[in-house]
C-alpha cells in the first residue's frame, strides 16, 4: 500500500510539473538569479539511510569548494532531505525543480530515493544525476536521469567472481527485500555465481525488511545449508547486525557486500564481528590515478579532520564535476541543453579515472574490492570491465 501512495504521488506531482514547469526553453532563466546558477542536492540526512546521504554531502560540497564557478557565475547549492522515504523523495524533488528553480539535481543516496524521483526529473525536463543509486531502473528510459556511479549487473558480478575466486561453490543470499538495491544486487550477484558454479549452487535466498533488528530465524535456517559464502547486500546498519547475529551463532562464512557499507555506522554497529567481510566500492585512495582525485584527497583530509574518503564522498564529487561539465559546456541555464550536455560526457577526468556516460546515461568503471582490517576500510584488488570480459 505505502508504494501505491508513494506512486500516486509521484505522478500527482509530475502532471502538476508538466502544466506549471515546462522545460528550459520556457524560462530560460529559471535557476539563475543574475550571477547565480542553482544546482540541487537530493539527498537523505535524516533517517535510516542518513550516515550515507552525509558522506555524500560531504563530496558534493567539497567539490562545489573547489570549483565554485562555471560561465562567470556562482554555482549556489540547494540542500535538499528526502529524509529516506520515497513518497518524500517525490516531494523534494518537485520542491527543488518549481519552487527552488534548480537547473541540474545531484543525488540520491539509495536507488529506490531515486526511482520515487525519476518522473518527476522526467516530465519536467530538469536533468538529475545519480551519486550511489546503482540500480539498472534508475536510468533505463528515462533520458533525463544519469549517474557517476557504476551499476548493479556489474556490482553483482565482480562480487560473485570474487567469492568464487576464493573457493566458494555453495552460496548464500540474504536479501532487504524492502530495498531495491538489495534486490537488484542480489539478483545479479545469484545469476552470476550460478552462471560460474552451477546451477542450485545459490542454497538459500534470505528475506529481512529494513529496520528489523532479530535475524535469529533467517540466519538458523543459512546456517544449516551451510554456505561457502554469504553476500548480503543492504543497508549498513541491517548489515552490520546480521553479520553480528552470524558470528554469534558461529557462521564463519565470509561475509560479502555491496558499496553502502562504506560507512563508519557499518563499523561502528558491527564492531569486530565485521572484521574479514569483503564489499564492492568505487575509490580507494590507493589506485587514485587522476590529478582531480589527488586534489579530492588532499581537500577532504584537510576539510574533514585528516579522515579518509571513501566511494560514496567521491562519487558524489563526480557528480558535481559531471554537472559541471555540462554546464561548461552547455554554455546556458537552458536545463535542455545541459541535460543534452551531460549526455555527451566523454573522457571526463574525475576522481574515479576517466569517465564517460554510455547510451543509459551510466559509466563504464572499475570496481574495487575492500575490506574492514582492524577496524578500518582496507583495499583488497581492483576489477575493470574488461577483466570480466576475459574470464
Amino acid at each position: 500500500m505505502k508504494k501505491f501512495v508513494s506512486a500516486m504521488l509521484a505522478m500527482t506531482v509530475s502532471a502538476a510539473l508538466i502544466a506549471g514547469c515546462g522545460g528550459g526553453d520556457k524560462k530560460a532563466d529559471k535557476g539563475a538569479s543574475g550571477n547565480v546558477v542553482k544546482v540541487g542536492v537530493f539527498l537523505p540526512l535524516t533517517g535510516d539511510n542518513a550516515a550515507g546521504g552525509e558522506l555524500e554531502l560531504r563530496g558534493i560540497k567539497l567539490a562545489n569548494k573547489l570549483h565554485p564557478e562555471v560561465n562567470g557565475k556562482k554555482i549556489e547549492l540547494v540542500v535538499a532531505d528526502n529524509k529516506s522515504d520515497k513518497a518524500e523523495a517525490a516531494n523534494v524533488a518537485a520542491r527543488l525543480i518549481e519552487k527552488d528553480k534548480v537547473k541540474v539535481i545531484l543525488g540520491s543516496y539509495g536507488s529506490s530515493l531515486s526511482m520515487a524521483a525519476g518522473n518527476i526529473v522526467k516530465d519536467s525536463k530538469v536533468p538529475a544525476i545519480g551519486t550511489s543509486c546503482t540500480n539498472p531502473q534508475v536510468t533505463k528510459g528515462n533520458d533525463y536521469y544519469f549517474r557517476a556511479c557504476f551499476i548493479d549487473p556489474f556490482q553483482g558480478t565482480v562480487m560473485a567472481n570474487y567469492a568464487y575466486k576464493k573457493g566458494a561453490r555453495k552460496a548464500a543470499i540474504v536479501q532487504e527485500v524492502s530495498n531495491d538495491y538489495s534486490v537488484g544486487l542480489a539478483k545479479f550477484f545469484k545469476e552470476a555465481f550460478e552462471k560460474l558454479a552451477g546451477a542450485g549452487s545459490v542454497v538459500e535466498v534470505a528475506n529481512y525488511q529494513t529496520g528489523d533488528k532479530d535475524f535469529t530465524a533467517q540466519l538458523t535456517n543459512l546456517k544449516a545449508k551451510n554456505p561457502d559464502a554469504i553476500f548480503a547486500p543492504g543497508n549498513f546498519t541491517e548489515s552490520a547486525l546480521l553479520i553480528k547475529q552470524a558470528r554469534q551463532l558461529g557462521i564463519k562464512a565470509p561475509f560479502l557486500g555491496g558499496d553502502t557499507w562504506e560507512t563508519q555506522e557499518f563499523i561502528n554497529v558491527g564492531g569486530k564481528e565485521v572484521e574479514g567481510i569483503c564489499f564492492s566500492s568505487a575509490f580507494d585512495r590507493e589506485k587514485a590515478a587522476t590529478p582531480e582525485a589527488k586534489k579530492f584527497m588532499e581537500a577532504y583530509t584537510k576539510e574533514y579532520g585528516g579522515q579518509q574518503p571513501g566511494g560514496l564522498s567521491a562519487m558524489a564529487y563526480d557528480a558535481y564535476l559531471i554537472a559541471l561539465n555540462a554546464l561548461k559546456q552547455a554554455g546556458t541555464d537552458d536545463s535542455i541543453k545541459i541535460r543534452d550536455a551531460i549526455a555527451k560526457t566523454k573522457d571526463l577526468e574525475t576522481t574515479t579515472g576517466m569517465t564517460t556516460l554510455n547510451a543509459d546515461g551510466d559509466p563504464i568503471k572499475s570496481a574495487v574490492i575492500k575490506t574492514v582490517k582492524n577496524g578500518k576500510f582496507t583495499y583488497l584488488d581492483m576489477v575493470s570491465p574488461e577483466d570480466l570480459k576475459a574470464k
